[in-house]
């Protein structure tokens, strides 16, 4: 029986657990009740067991849950059985920042490639990650089997860069533009806006200062 999709916001709240987890075991800590989750999250303890409770995880424990164990089980929900292969499009500023970040943090996520039509940038390589002509966009995602880009192009060239990494047989794009894409279902599309997530710290700053 092939397993249920889970809702994006609750395999957002798992990848956050889990590093939250990890930094407990770091610490030297063995187990979590779901009120110390919650908190360590600004959510409610109903909504972390809910969340435990699609990945069908329960703890024998009267003192929690055993952090290994959980962190075990949403390795196995949210990780691909087999790696996949990521480039980063477009390596201006964002670009370089995001490849240095993310370089080496998943195994099963593997940044193996960069894109630039700067001729400067061509052959640069950020924390091992070689930056490569857009004009060999389809023959480097085929022969390094490249699955996911990280999008960091600027806005006036997002949707036709966008066309293009489908055309090539990408399968997921994580979109740090301002701009709106159009994919085809096939593809699964995720933004991430920078400037929306700003106007939205502000405004709820700008709420509680009315308090």
């Amino acid at each position: 029986m092939p397993l249920r999709i889970l809702p994006e916001k609750t395999v957002e709240r798992l990848s956050e657990y889990r590093r939250t987890l990890l930094r407990c075991l770091d610490e030297g800590k063995t187990h979590i009740f779901s009120h110390e989750l919650a908190q360590l999250h600004n959510i409610t303890a109903v909504q972390v067991r809910r969340d435990i409770m699609f990945i069908a995880y329960t703890s024998p424990y009267r003192k929690g849950y055993n952090i290994k164990d959980l962190v075990k089980v949403i390795g196995k929900i949210i990780d691909p059985k087999e790696a996949f292969n990521v480039a980063v499009v477009g390596l201006g500023n964002l670009g370089k920042a995001v490849t240095a970040y993310f370089a080496g943090k998943r195994p099963q996520l593997n940044l193996v490639a960069a894109f630039d039509i700067d001729p400067k940038k061509i052959g640069l390589e950020i924390v091992g990650i070689k930056c490569y002509s857009m004009d060999r966009l389809r023959e480097i995602i085929a022969s390094k089997n490249i699955s996911i880009a990280i999008l960091t192009v600027p806005p006036n060239v997002a949707q036709d860069m966008t066309k293009a990494l489908v055309a090539t047989g990408i399968k997921g794009i994580l979109n740090f533009t301002s701009v709106t894409l159009n994919v085809p279902s096939h593809v699964y599309l995720e933004d991430y806006d920078m400037i929306t997530s700003m106007e939205k710290v502000a405004y709820y700053v700008k709420k509680k200062k009315k308090q």
